[in-house]
């Protein structure tokens, strides 16, 4: 991106902000109209990102409406000293998380480096999936990322997925997290290192 791109994704991000902190202090005062405006704004992002976790179209609508209802319940909790979609976004993973344990399923994270990557050649071994030895490692691959990933720290684990299943860029992350972009770089960087190395002995 560009220097000129760069101010104007920061200027579209911090404008974006300042709107939904706008429409959440409606909802906080118990305006629950003003709370659709941020459904219809988010979620189709939302059920795209639930997608990653939940497969079937109807069952991710069903978690994306559940996200949804825990979000406006949980509202007046919400501290306006971030990014009302990175709030949202880790309501929505959790979410979609509690309903595969319940369904009995583990999230397809190994998905989530399928596209729009700066792959490593481990990576880069996930994508070819129809290979004997993937589809016979294909269930211990997708536990072991699903436990990585669930194990990294929050900061490391958000900032992944919003790279990988949003694919936002480095500048997007950076103003939603409000922090620099060598720190999402830095973040980027350690995550996909410890999901490579939780990979070698099994690739």
């Amino acid at each position: 991106m560009d220097k000129i791109g760069t101010i104007k994704a920061r200027k579209r991000s911090v404008s974006e902000k300042a709107s939904d902190l706008a429409i959440i202090k409606r909802v906080q005062r118990g305006d629950r109209s003003a709370f659709d405006l941020l459904v219809i704004k988010y979620q189709h992002r939302i059920i795209k990102l639930i997608m990653r976790y939940v497969n079937d179209p109807s069952e991710a609508l069903d978690v994306a409406q559940e996200t949804f209802i825990k979000a406006y319940r949980a509202s007046t909790s919400f501290r306006r000293d971030s990014a009302f979609y990175t709030w949202l976004y880790r309501i929505a993973i959790n979410t979609a998380k509690n309903h595969c344990t319940s369904a009995g399923r583990r999230p397809t994270y190994y998905d989530l480096f399928s596209e729009g990557a700066e792959h490593s050649e481990i990576f880069a071994k996930l994508k070819d999936i129809d290979t004997p030895e993937a589809v016979t490692l294909s269930e211990e691959i997708q536990q072991t990322i699903s436990n990585t990933i669930s194990d990294l720290p929050e900061e490391l684990r958000t900032t992944i997925l919003f790279r990988e299943v949003d694919g936002m860029s480095y500048e997007e992350i950076a103003q939603s997290m409000d922090c620099p972009i060598g720190t999402v770089r830095s973040r980027i960087y350690r995550a996909r290192a410890t999901i490579e190395k939780s990979l070698k002995p099994l690739l």
